[in-house]
């Protein structure tokens, strides 16, 4: 939970606003607006991290504050180029940020999928299984920087079930926003309506809920 405190708040309902304002032009355009929008969104998340954590600020949350300025990076950097050039900037801001996350994760990966409940390993090997298999034929020549980007992603998201309840669907719903955009991506013939809605919309929340779950775990822990 994050605490009371009237800038912690204003900053939580300043998130709440721009996510709200980003999925509605995402559903009823202007599509000029998008992008600015969406590059506000992870600036003003790490906002209520660092309003909600006093000084000094355990590991685990400094990592959560690094993995949301690569995730930045992977919304802002596609608007510099084109193409796959544009895809390769994005995959590359994300899977520096997922390595973070799971460094994040590390110390309670004890309590994770890895060591506990392990049938819950299924469906995420499964996800990512079917992905790669997909995706693979048709990634031509961002194939490898795609199988590297599914894996660390997979991993993320299982060693995000040893954080808490919150985390954990933060990591699933991380994993299907991505998979939305792989299969968009490279998949003949999907097609989703308004999928850039849902890949916002699962993708915002994947992000507030692992906020959330990991600022719980470490104020659990004193």
């Amino acid at each position: 939970m994050l605490p009371r405190r009237p800038l912690v708040l204003a900053l939580a309902v300043l998130f709440l606003v721009l996510s709200a304002a980003h999925l509605v032009i995402r559903l009823l355009g202007p599509d000029a607006w998008s992008r600015p929008t969406q590059v506000l969104l992870m600036p003003a998340l790490a906002l209520v991290v660092l309003t909600a954590v006093r000084r000094p600020r355990q590991r685990p949350v400094k990592l959560v504050l690094v993995a949301l300025f690569f995730s930045w990076l992977g919304d802002s950097l596609p608007a510099l180029a084109e193409g796959d050039l544009a895809f390769l900037l994005m995959v590359a801001g994300f899977l520096v940020a997922q390595v973070v996350y799971v460094a994040a994760f590390w110390p309670y990966r004890a309590h994770s999928a890895l060591h506990h409940r392990r049938w819950l390993l299924v469906p995420y090997v499964g996800v990512v299984s079917a992905l790669v298999w997909v995706c693979a034929p048709h990634a031509e020549a961002l194939l490898v920087p795609v199988l590297l980007y599914g894996l660390v992603l997979g991993l993320m998201a299982v060693m995000a079930t040893g954080v808490g309840p919150w985390t954990a669907v933060g990591g699933a719903l991380f994993l299907v926003s991505d998979a939305l955009i792989a299969l968009r991506a490279f998949a003949p013939g999907f097609a989703m309506p308004h999928d850039g809605f849902w890949v916002m919309s699962t993708y915002i929340t994947a992000q507030a809920l692992i906020v959330l779950g990991v600022l719980r775990r470490v104020r659990t822990l004193g």
